[in-house]
């Protein structure tokens, strides 16, 4: 057995024993939520760079950065802003101290809210974690050489998630990716210099890329930048799993020192992919071209970094940067699996059909729903082609549902009940609604300066929706009655790091 494939099989068995270990400090669905509420900065920061790179930065970025150069940072730089505007919402929401974002809208506005909310999340949220699977289908096919198909690959990651998730939940979660972390900033950081270098230095790999792969924007106009760093933009700024993580901070002041360290750590990492991407298309040009390919079909450039990995680095190097691709799925995986479950066990089990449930009733409702959302992620994988697909739909529908309404709690005293509820649905209605209608032949394009987009595609459905869910809340906010101080005075706490 080579190298490769004990590092991919090596590495995620050495995880769910971690997290079988873990397992036995849960002692309550707290515990299982958010960790108890005692997780420090150190592993907080992993936990939180390791949730947000998945195989979106790992296959879709990467693909992106492969196709359009450095270009595809504007689709990475939606977040780095985004996390500027997290560093001033964090203590606040760990202030607040409640477990899931279903619970913040419920308090700044109503039950309808949270069950709104909880629909995007699980929506979103099982898509994320279905394209985890997709991608480690991906690196177990491609490191034994076809022995293990992607579709078999793909039930072997499932699996492997949903038992890892299952088990303990946020304790295990937070545990192992300080590992993750150190593994996948170990495995780029050997990889980018080692391709450069053995391959002509920098000089060499720029004269054989595609023209424009060095321009700001790549061929591709201010629309268009839009369309790909808005989703990451409003997906960091509703992001349940950051959020509920916050939750698990020790204090405030924890929670935004954690951002700080989630900045850094995040831009290091999704930079350093794209580069060693971009070096990629002058290494293995062939990608491009996905009828060469025939192991992963049309979604070839989307696995350049493990090719890269199998084709282009010493054993020892590739062994480390496919750990690093496996640490990234399933790190990812976990979050993803395990907030949509707590929303249901919170946000509907406990709220509204069994107030009174037991911590052990709780904990097997949130289990088996787990294991659900597992195969609920199998099906969606049937509905879309590639990564990127997948990754913009979902960031769009929680970035117009979720996003404006949990922002307007923290900065907009005269947001309203009904405003919020309003803002939800119109988010959640016209991202579900327009890429439906889209199936059904109905055309959204729209020509501007002379350039045709489609607002159904996965690059720009979110302006559409952002409008208009925007657009409710502003609206029906200023046409219904203020909300009293009571409803919105915790959300502008000042100075809540001294609490």
């Amino acid at each position: 057995m080579s190298l490769l494939v004990i590092a991919v099989i090596g590495y995620p068995l050495a995880l769910i024993a971690i997290g079988i270990w873990r397992s036995r400090v849960v002692k309550s669905h707290e515990d299982f939520m958010v960790a108890g509420r005692n997780v420090p900065v150190s592993m907080l920061i992993g936990t939180l760079v390791c949730t947000w790179i998945g195989s979106g930065s790992l296959f879709g970025g990467a693909g992106l950065a492969y196709r359009t150069g450095l270009a595809e940072l504007w689709f990475s730089s939606g977040a780095w802003i985004g996390l500027l505007v997290a560093f001033y919402l964090a203590p606040r929401v760990r202030s607040i101290a409640k477990y899931t974002v279903p619970d913040l809208l419920e308090q700044r506005y109503n039950a309808t809210a949270r069950v709104l909310g909880t629909v995007a999340i699980i929506l979103a949220y099982v898509t994320i974690a279905a394209y985890q699977f997709r991608g480690g289908g991906w690196i177990l096919s491609i490191v034994t050489e076809g022995a293990i198909s992607p579709t078999q690959g793909i039930l072997i990651t499932a699996l492997a998630i949903v038992v890892f998730t299952a088990l303990a939940g946020m304790v295990s979660i937070v545990t192992v990716d300080l590992f993750n972390g150190i593994i996948i900033t170990l495995g780029i950081v050997i990889a980018l210099p080692y391709l450069v270098l053995s391959n002509g230095g920098v000089n060499a790999i720029a004269d054989a890329l595609p023209e424009g792969h060095l321009t700001a924007l790549g061929g591709h106009n201010v629309l268009w930048v839009v369309g790909v760093a808005m989703p990451t933009f409003l997906l960091i700024l509703g992001e349940s799993g950051m959020y509920q993580k916050f939750f698990s901070a020790k204090d405030a002041g924890s929670a935004k020192k954690a951002v700080v360290g989630m900045f850094i750590g995040i831009v290091f990492i999704e930079t350093t992919l794209a580069l060693l991407a971009i070096v990629g298309r002058a290494v293995f040009p062939e990608l491009a071209d996905p009828n060469q390919v025939s192991l992963v079909g049309r979604a070839a450039s989307e696995t350049i970094i493990l090719h890269i990995a199998a084709n282009g680095l010493p054993m020892l190097g590739g062994a480390i940067l496919l750990a690093a691709a496996v640490a990234i799925v399933l790190s990812t995986g976990n979050t993803f699996l395990l907030v949509p479950s707590t929303n249901v066990s919170r946000d509907i089990f406990e709220r509204f059909v069994n107030s009174d449930a037991s911590d052990k009733q709780k904990l097997n409702v949130q289990r088996v729903f787990v294991v659900l959302f597992g195969g609920l992620g199998l099906v969606l994988l049937t509905q879309f082609d590639s990564v990127l697909a997948m990754a913009l739909y979902a960031y769009s529908l929680v970035g117009a549902s979720l996003t404006p309404a949990l922002l307007a709690a923290f900065i907009w005293k005269r947001v309203t009940p009904q405003g919020g509820v309003a803002c939800i649905a119109g988010g959640l209605g016209s991202i579900i609604g327009i890429a439906a209608l889209s199936r059904m032949g109905v055309g959204f394009t729209a020509t501007i300066s002379g350039t045709e987009f489609d607002f159904a595609s996965s690059d720009y459905i979110v302006i559409p929706g952002v409008l208009i869910s925007l657009g409710l809340l502003v609206l029906v906010s200023l046409l219904t009655a203020p909300s009293p101080e009571d409803k919105w005075a915790p959300f502008f706490v000042e100075n809540p790091e001294e609490i």
